[in-house]
């Protein structure tokens, strides 16, 4: 393979993947190649470092942009274009390039599937706290101090200045389940983004409230990133396909913080139907007493997403905060 694509992987910190330096490869030519490598900088300026025409750079940095792996600063006129960040920025970008091919679909859930889960545990280890977090369902909490604005979904779509949806990433790669695939919401500049790149459909609040209402139904969890603010997406992720939860539940790797709540179950109102025990994909809820009894709720293991809580009969779960603010870094 052209020493290029292995450059570009080692630029997100994987040069030694030959999976990643393929989807390199299958995205760009080798002129493509040379423009990322000149990053970051103005169009003149990647153009003189990667001895082409100022016309062709300008014309692919756009086709680039498309496919996920150029992004623009608008902080200089014109603006100064850098490649992908980092691998998490890569995967969610060029995945929901238009013209990708199947063959680059696959190669991804490749990766996914035989790389992953090391990546994600070297991670780890480098940051004190895990990158994204778990939000709770738009369902009644029990407060002890405050329940902030960058944990009450109804709250981040109301203010939020634009919002865009567009496929989820991780089950257009692998192809796991059936459930929703137009299921992630971004925010305000992440919606700019999106919409400018053609890969996001602008969504009302209205709208964007009804997708998290259904997105809850088919048992998906909201998850963003573990900061205290909004201004970037909100994930509906399932089990099975979704970068955090299969090496959380699968290899006990925690790249997901739980929300600052977990559920509680009034028993007076359970009627032990264990409908909630199939909602939880944590193991976090089974009978008090045997088969048959009321429900209860290990807190260690309950990550706060309120999916138990949606499909109750009897109302009989609660979320009830028990992490102080702080928990969430920067809050």
């Amino acid at each position: 393979m052209d020493p290029r694509y292995s450059a570009l992987a080692q630029r997100i910190g994987l040069g030694a993947s030959e999976r990643i330096a393929g989807l390199f490869a299958l995205l760009a030519d080798p002129r493509d190649a040379d423009i990322m490598l000149a990053m970051p900088g103005q169009p003149a300026e990647i153009a003189a470092k990667a001895g082409l025409a100022e016309e062709e750079v300008a014309k692919r940095i756009q086709d680039l942009f498309v496919k996920g792996v150029a992004f623009p600063s608008a902080k200089s006129d014109p603006p100064t274009w850098r490649m992908c960040r980092d691998l998490i920025q890569f995967h969610d970008a060029s995945l929901l390039w238009p013209q990708a091919p199947l063959e680059f679909l696959d190669l991804w859930r490749d990766f996914m599937n035989h790389e992953w889960f090391g990546v994600a545990k070297a991670m780890t280890k480098l940051k004190p706290k895990p990158f994204t977090r778990i939000i709770p369902v738009g369902v009644t909490i029990q407060p002890r101090t405050q329940v902030l604005a960058f944990e009450n979904v109804q709250e981040i779509i109301q203010s939020a200045k634009r919002i865009s949806v567009t496929n989820c990433t991780c089950r257009l790669s692998m192809r796991l389940c059936e459930r929703p695939l137009e299921a992630c919401l971004q925010v305000n500049k992440a919606a700019d983004y999106n919409i400018a790149r053609g890969t996001g459909r602008e969504l009302t609040q209205e709208e964007a409230l009804d997708l998290m209402r259904e997105c809850e139904k088919a048992g998906l969890i909201h998850v963003t990133m573990n900061r205290p603010e909004a201004d970037n997406f909100i994930c509906n992720c399932c089990p099975c396909c979704c970068q955090t939860m299969p090496v959380l539940l699968k290899g006990g790797i925690h790249v997901l913080d739980p929300s600052r709540f977990v559920a509680v179950v009034d028993e007076e109102a359970c009627s032990g139907c264990g409908l909630c025990h199939e909602r939880c994909y944590f193991g976090a809820i089974g009978f008090s007493d045997g088969e048959g009894s009321v429900s209860r709720v290990e807190a260690d293991k309950c990550m706060g997403c309120g999916l138990c809580m949606v499909t109750c009969p009897e109302d009989a779960l609660q979320l009830r905060e028990v992490r102080e603010p702080a928990f969430v870094p920067g809050a």
